[in-house]
């Protein structure tokens, strides 16, 4: 699995910022501009792990992250799509890992060729380090992983 540093996507910053003073974590950020529209997709989780957000929750986030946006694009000819991961959500980028510390997630590891997982303890530019539900801590370097997604617990 590939890790692309949250610093190298332009934008990233000012918008993590401002996510967060709201109470949520800015878990990816696209900006695709085109002749007639810049188009925008984000997506956002909560700060606590164990609290799922809501269409409410996305669309108080959509409005103050728009306009923050279109300031600093120094455009209105946008669209922005904002969602949250979901209950079974692909991590696509190795750096969502430390945004979801303390989720239940699992791994397919290809040194044992199976999945693997636990909660997210820390995470940083090369591996994570997961827990156990019997208190066993592991760590798997990202070159690893070639699968990753949230555990779903009804």
């Amino acid at each position: 699995m590939e890790y692309t540093s949250y610093k190298d996507i332009k934008y990233y910053k000012e918008c993590a910022t401002l996510v967060e003073g709201m109470g949520f974590k800015l878990v990816e950020l696209k900006i695709v501009p085109s002749k007639t529209t810049t188009k925008i997709s984000a997506m956002i989780a909560s700060a606590d792990p164990s609290v799922n957000i809501g269409v409410n929750d996305c669309a108080k986030v959509h409005r103050v992250l728009l306009t923050r946006l279109e300031a600093l694009l120094g455009t209105e000819d946008t669209t922005m799509e904002l969602t949250s991961p979901g209950i079974e959500h692909n991590i696509k980028n190795a750096a969502e890992f430390e945004v979801f510390t303390g989720r239940d997630v699992r791994v397919w590891d290809k040194i044992s060729t199976d999945w693997i997982g636990g909660k997210i303890k820390s995470a940083d530019d090369k591996q994570v380090t997961f827990e156990k539900e019997d208190g066993e801590v592991f760590t798997v370097l990202y070159e690893n992983i070639a699968k990753a997604k949230f555990i779903y617990k009804a």
